[in-house]
């Protein structure tokens, strides 16, 4: 064979590797919650144990997995490969004080006093919680206020 003929193989076997990773990638499945990581079993039952699951689902992703979790009383909650939340999303009720951190309740409760926290998200560098007035805050990771959006 020549050698051009062999780039152009090589070439095609290449995209054609390529193009089945890109298609195995994001791969939703639903999953038994015994087969979450034993981290976000341990979160589930210590804060939501009076809700039952509806759902729980794997996210395959390239190069990571993540989980989504749903209540029978709406609630999902987002969890990383290790098990650790990453999002909670109470839709009809206030996300459990245990999970949110002390200086992010204390000023909720100073400065919206009849609000509750339905809400929480957290990433490496920040916290964003929703707010039951509609009201989203945004905290850096030492817990100082960097923003708000209504």
């Amino acid at each position: 064979m020549s050698e051009s003929i062999m780039k152009k193989m090589f070439l095609t076997c290449s995209i054609l590797l390529v193009a089945v990773g890109v298609a195995c990638a994001d791969v939703d499945r639903p999953i038994e919650v015994e087969k979450l990581p034993d981290a976000a079993q341990k979160f589930l039952k210590q804060y939501f144990s009076q809700a039952g699951v509806s759902l729980a689902k794997e996210d395959v992703e390239l190069t990571y997995k993540e989980y989504e979790v749903v209540l029978t009383d709406g609630t999902r909650i987002e969890f990383r490969s290790n098990g650790e939340w990453k999002d909670v999303d109470c839709k009809f009720s206030e996300v459990p004080a245990g999970i949110i951190p002390a200086q992010i309740a204390d000023y909720v409760k100073k400065n919206y006093p009849d609000v509750k926290i339905v809400q929480i998200d957290r990433d490496r560098r920040t916290y964003e919680v929703s707010l039951s007035n509609k009201l989203e805050l945004k905290f850096d990771s030492k817990f100082k206020l960097i923003d708000i959006d209504d």
